[in-house]
This record gives C-alpha cells, structure tokens and sequence, in this order.
C-alpha cells in the first residue's frame, strides 16, 4: 500500500484518460514495463498495462454482499475480484486522509502549496509504511510488497484501446469464472 506514482494539479474535472497521457508523456513520468499492468476503473481504457473491468457489468463490492446477488457470468465475476483488489487504492486514500486532516478539508491555499501539500503527505505515507513495522491506523490491512521493475526495461507508450488487451481479459475472466464454478 504504497503510492508508486503522484501526479498532482489537476482539476478534480479533468477526464482520466487525459491526466493518465500527460503523466506517461511527461519526462519523468509514469512509467509501465510491458507486460505489467495496473488496475485501473472504468474511466480508463482497457489498453496495455492497464486492466479495466468491464464496463455496464455490476461493479460495486456491495452488489455482491448476500449470497443470492452472486456473479452470474465471467464478466461480473472478474469485475468482482477486480473491485475488491482495486479496494486496496480507496483504502489507501482513506488512510491518507484519515492520517492527515490538512486532506479532509477545503484548503484555502495557492495551488502550488495544495500540490506540495499532497505530495508530501504521501511522501511521509511512504515512509511510515517503510520505516514502522505496525501502523495502529493499519492493524487491519494486508499489503503485498511491490516489486520495481528491473533496469532496461522496455516501457508501455500507448494508453489506447487494446483488442489483445481486451481478449487477455476475456480469457482470464473466464478462467477465473470457471474455477470459481468448479468449486461451488
């Protein structure tokens, strides 16, 4: 639970589509080794490097609270374990604001005071993350260390709508589905 990259400045208006190209364009920007991937919600592509669930599919974690609202196919059983793995991002956001009330309020500061101010906020995120090994906000939350992508990397340079992307999904959610109905 750790935040790999921070773009801050954008107005709250902005389409993600837009942010996520000026942050993979910038010089020090985003960078995404092929054949990585982040999950990403719908507000994005479903492109290389970047996993969306399906779009117009329930979604939401509360969809599937009771029994009887289980997934009935493979696309809403992928967007299912898709939404709670992606839970870990929200959660993250929570804590940081959670953390840090300068975060939970209107601020009345220049823009570039509000930027440093979240990025520093996350910066110190990070490092209570590396250097305490129990966080009492934390007790409850699981993480999975990341691994950095090695040196010479070739990096993804394109964020738009990916048929392979598209079927690598298709298969993964049926194989997912599957299992899943294998055992119940």
């Amino acid at each position: 639970m750790r935040f790999i990259y921070v773009l801050c400045g954008w107005e709250g208006s902005a389409a993600d589509s837009r942010v996520l190209r000026d942050a993979i364009n910038r010089p020090n920007g985003l960078r995404i080794p092929r054949g990585c991937y982040y999950l990403v919600d719908c507000g994005y592509a479903n492109s290389e490097g970047l996993l969306a669930p399906y779009r117009g599919v329930r979604y939401h974690l509360k969809e599937w609270e009771t029994r009887q609202n289980s997934p009935q196919n493979h696309e809403e059983y992928f967007n299912m374990k898709h939404a709670s793995a992606r839970n870990v991002i929200e959660r993250t956001f929570g804590l940081l604001k959670g953390r840090w009330a300068i975060l939970r309020s209107p601020a009345f500061y220049s823009i570039k005071i509000q930027n440093r101010i979240i990025m520093t906020c996350c910066l110190l995120h990070n490092y209570i993350r590396q250097e305490m090994p129990v966080d009492p906000l934390e007790n409850n939350l699981s993480e999975s260390e990341t691994v950095g992508a090695p040196d010479n990397v070739e990096y993804v340079g394109s964020v738009d709508t990916n048929p392979i992307w598209n079927n690598w999904r298709d298969e993964i959610a049926h194989s997912m589905y599957n299992a899943w109905r294998a055992q119940n």
